[in-house]
């Protein structure tokens, strides 16, 4: 899970770059990257940290041209503390191409061998990202007519990636002279939308992994970019778009819903608020049943991403709705931050319990998912030591058995506190009184029944099922593998970058 991000903007585009990033900044918080292009001319820079941490006033002064991509990183793949592996990335032939990618290639090692052996391209870093790059820029290089490009090359290049990259990828990139070129897998895994603003200049157009990037620079969500679907906007502005792929179905990842999106975005046509409005409900249909001998006396919620389902549970129930826990928003989603010693030890500087909302009383405590285990395991005994009688603790997403191949950072079984367990054991291990999970096809149901044109999602976390490419047991072991031998820490600083190309003809 990355955020990306793309204008063609009428004026200088890095404080909408700048701004359009901090949007997205908690799909990534490992680094961050705008390249611009001022002509032919790209200017880069791209460090380890937030945004606010890697630009300063000298490096956005730096970012010169009236078109950009940003990107903000939560590694999948290769390292989390590595600069050379912050995004966007660059290659120079053909035409210079700078690309920022959100997904996860299921076929990187096989791309990267073919790239050096029959393709003559050499790849410098771990990440698949660099490898679909130069995927992207070998098919543009076989189709350029006469070391010229035209949108109808570009889509057919678009074409051959579909062919040779299986996984899910969202993909921004901009090509020196000609444009920015946006485009999503045949499946839809990730999400990417786009959207407009009229100016006196003429239109400029936003492309970025969630609406809400859009929403608050007051650009017009126009729609989702289609499963296979390409859209290139040239340097004069205009836009084209084309359906790349032979086969293609909508089947977005259903974690974006529960967990990974602002609450404030639309995706294919769905309100990620209204998805976590219905899943409290059908989870307090589930605990009306399952639970009725309980005696909750009050529901509170693990902030944030749980708080729509929790206030909506409890007006379902009937109890009272309470804020038991305040949250320092200056510590980062424990979720995305590399490392289990990590995450342990940033749960109690991120969040704070306020006892008279706990003291004597039966808690049912509300949580958008269980991954790891560590996070509910600190709340609950936080819990505890504030002097609640009784502790249960709720999940708006079915149990997480199953490692995520598709860009969540979740690979590992070993790491899933639901591989191998029943309910029983999980609610051993977290320490509560009583566990309850929502059930898959009502996690569905809450998310469908927003835009009944969509029915399909992809749910591997929850039922090991891969839709997209040939993920087998010795993949997912060997993924494994890699991420425990890679676990070792690298450091690194912010690069600038000038990356001067020779004029097209």
């Amino acid at each position: 899970m990355c955020g990306i991000l793309g204008v063609v903007a009428r004026s200088p585009a890095n404080q909408l770059l700048y701004d359009g990033l901090l949007m997205l900044q908690h799909r990534g918080q490992d680094a961050a990257g705008i390249v611009t292009a001022q002509g032919n001319t790209f200017h880069m820079h791209k460090g380890l940290g937030m945004v606010r941490d890697v630009f300063r006033t000298r490096n956005m002064r730096a970012l010169l041209g009236h078109m950009g991509i940003g990107h903000v990183r939560y590694p999948t793949a290769g390292s989390s503390s590595s600069p050379a592996e912050a995004q966007p990335f660059y290659v120079n032939s053909p035409f210079g191409i700078v690309l920022a990618h959100n997904g996860n290639l299921t076929n990187a090692d096989t791309l990267n061998h073919e790239l050096f052996i029959a393709d003559r391209r050499h790849v410098n870093t771990h990440s698949d990202s660099e490898v679909l790059l130069n995927v992207l820029a070998h098919e543009l290089q076989e189709r350029a007519a006469g070391y010229q490009l035209d949108p109808a090359a570009i889509f057919s290049a678009v074409s051959g990636v579909h062919e040779r990259c299986q996984g899910a990828y969202a993909v921004i990139a901009m090509i020196a002279g000609y444009g920015l070129l946006a485009f999503r897998d045949p499946y839809g895994i990730r999400p990417l939308v786009f959207g407009s603003i009229e100016t006196d200049a003429g239109t400029e157009y936003m492309v970025a992994s969630e609406s809400v990037a859009l929403d608050t620079l007051g650009f017009r969500l126009i729609r989702d970019v289609a499963p296979g679907e390409a859209i290139f906007i040239d340097v004069e502005g205009n836009f084209y778009n084309q359906q790349c792929a032979t086969q293609s179905s909508l089947n977005p990842c259903i974690f974006e819903y529960v967990y990974l999106a602002r609450p404030d975005s639309m995706m294919d046509e769905i309100s990620v608020y209204e998805t976590r409005l219905n899943m409290g409900i059908n989870l307090a249909d589930k605990i009306s049943t399952s639970m009725r001998h309980l005696n909750i006396d009050v529901v509170i919620p693990i902030p944030e991403s749980s708080r729509p389902s929790a206030l909506q549970l409890a007006n379902r129930l009937g109890i009272d709705f309470r804020e038991g826990f305040v949250k320092n928003r200056y510590v980062g989603r424990t979720f995305i931050m590399p490392g289990q010693q990590h995450r342990r030890k940033s749960v109690r500087q991120k969040l704070n319990a306020i006892e008279m909302e706990f003291r004597g009383k039966n808690v049912l405590l509300v949580d958008d998912s269980i991954v790891r285990g560590t996070t509910s395991r600190e709340i609950v005994q936080m819990a505890q030591e504030a002097g609640a009688n009784k502790i249960y603790f709720a999940s708006a997403a079915p149990p997480v058995r199953y490692p995520n191949v598709y860009g969540i950072d979740m690979p590992t079984r070993q790491e899933l506190i639901a591989t191998d367990r029943s309910d029983e054991e999980i609610c051993r291990e977290i320490g509560a009184d009583y566990l309850v999970y929502q059930e898959l096809d009502a996690l569905k149901q809450a998310i469908a029944s927003v835009n009944l044109q969509v029915s399909n999602f992809e749910t591997s976390c929850f039922d090991g099922r891969y839709i997209a490419g040939n993920v087998t047991q010795e993949y997912l072991y060997k993924i494994e593998s890699q991420r425990n031998a890679g676990s070792q820490s690298q450091t690194g600083r912010a690069t600038q970058l000038d990356l001067s190309l020779l004029p097209i003809d």
